[in-house]
């Protein structure tokens, strides 16, 4: 007889235990590494993208939304001299001859705008205002480990979210871009761990109509101000619409109907909201701060990607290899299940079905592999010769997703005892590898213009790296 239990239906034995007050420890001292690890380094402007940032953060609390004049950019400009802890400064030593604004854009009505897409910018604005700006990306990483806690202790059980926080917080990556309170990247892909777990709590959770529905629609949310952040986060959005559609559909039971409602119809009304902001202020539904044809995908870039990036994301993101191993070990259960003819309560899965955890992997796995997917066509990250540092920031969104996966890993190793040290030992390895590896990312000498400085069609410079 084959396993018949559906996606989220447990029996009691299933059911998700009481937090204890280890995993509680675990998680709330798994962050407390990573913000001390980020403060206690200084911050520097480290890329032309900090200083277009900068400018539009400072522009807002100015009371300059999105666009500026060219008196107010003369005034900004002058406002963003040198200052102690944040000065016009690469990592590697002083470039006074650049522009304390860096990759904003001469419009043709004569007024002017970042590159860099918007969202961060009003994320991060009421921090600069309080003159905290470098707990920005550390309020949106806390976000994002309470997420994620809170889905993986309902899908994997006991242990589940401290592990899934440990791993999160343990990345090279992570630690370099919480680092960086002027750059967006450890923000979106904060949001989007944070609106993964809530979705994943909503969708397995024992609770309320109204409180799946609430929890649920704030994830989408967090996952659209990621979008808002970073365009190409549509991706992982697509895909978590596309996994509550398939679940209504396959499991039309397990969901709410409202919740469906609520859920979908925020992302349609998200998309509509931002095609229109695009049309208004950069002239189109499909356009951005870049001029066209500056970011370019393609398939030639592919080959190139593959055969660079790799050695930059395992030393960045070194749980990335138990992601992998979650993926298969998901499939190969699952597979396993299928050709028992055990009842579903003999079945080696402690704490969910085959089935279940098969559904979650793939739903996590298919927003991991899209966003990697879309920058393995990315051009600029073809060239050799970059940095981890200049590189790896396009692949972090994932990150959230590629946790609860390799939290899947080590909470289903065959330990009858033990599973909690084994859990630590691999969160505190993983810790050790990120430390290095910030400490080597952050200590990279860039050099000046790795990128050949342009001028725009508009008449605007920049100078440096690029970024989508």
């Amino acid at each position: 007889m084959r396993a018949t239990v559906q996606a989220g239906q447990e029996s009691p034995a299933q059911a998700a235990p009481r937090i204890g007050r280890a995993e509680v420890a675990l998680a709330v001292a798994a962050f407390a590494v990573l913000c001390i690890v980020a403060l206690r380094t200084a911050p520097q402007l480290v890329e032309p993208d900090d200083y277009a940032y900068r400018a539009s953060i400072v522009g807002i609390t100015d009371g300059h939304l999105v666009t500026l004049s060219t008196a107010q950019m003369h005034a900004l400009a002058a406002q963003l001299v040198p200052t102690p802890g944040h000065g016009n400064a690469l990592v590697g030593g002083p470039l006074p001859h650049l522009l304390p604004i860096q990759q904003w854009s001469h419009l043709a009505n004569g007024r002017w705008i970042s590159e860099k897409d918007p969202g961060y910018p009003f994320l991060a604005a009421p921090f600069q205002l309080l003159g905290i700006i470098r707990l920005a990306p550390l309020f949106y990483g806390a976000l994002a480990c309470f997420g994620l806690f809170a889905g993986a202790w309902r899908w994997l059980g006991r242990y589940g979210g401290a592990t899934a926080v440990g791993l999160f917080c343990s990345s090279g990556a992570a630690l370099l871009f919480a680092w960086r309170d002027y750059m967006p990247t450890f923000t979106d892909a904060s949001l989007i761990a944070a609106g993964s777990g809530a979705l994943l709590w909503a969708v397995l959770a024992d609770s309320s109509t109204r409180r799946r529905t609430a929890v649920g629609f704030l994830g989408i949310a967090a996952i659209e101000a990621a979008v808002f952040t970073r365009y190409t986060n549509i991706v992982v959005l697509a895909c978590a619409v596309l996994a509550v559609l398939i679940l209504r559909w396959r499991r039309p039971g397990q969901l709410p109907d409202r919740a469906v409602t609520w859920w979908i119809g925020s992302a349609v009304l998200f998309c509509a909201g931002v095609a229109l902001f695009d049309t208004l202020v950069y002239g189109g539904p499909l356009a951005s701060g870049y001029q066209p044809g500056e970011i370019r995908f393609g398939m030639g870039a592919v080959w190139p990607n593959l055969r660079l990036m790799p050695s930059h994301l395992i030393e960045a993101m070194p749980m990335l290899v138990l992601g992998f191993a979650a993926l298969i070990g998901v499939g190969a259960r699952w597979i396993r299940s299928r050709r028992s003819d055990a009842p579903p309560a003999t079945l080696p899965e402690p704490g969910g079905t085959a089935g279940r955890d098969a559904a979650i992997g793939l739903a996590l796995g298919a927003s991991w592999l899209c966003a990697w997917g879309l920058y393995a066509a990315y051009e600029w990250t073809a060239a050799p010769g970059l940095s981890t540092l200049q590189s790896v920031r396009f692949y972090l969104p994932a990150i959230g997703p590629i946790a609860l996966l390799g939290a899947w890993t080590l909470t289903r190793l065959p330990l009858r005892r033990g599973l909690a040290v084994a859990a630590f030992v691999a969160v505190v390895a993983t810790f050790g590898l990120g430390i290095w590896s910030f400490s080597n990312t952050s200590s990279f000498h860039m050099g000046v213009n790795p990128i050949p400085a342009k001028v725009h069609p508009q008449g605007s410079h920049r100078t440096g790296g690029r970024g989508a």
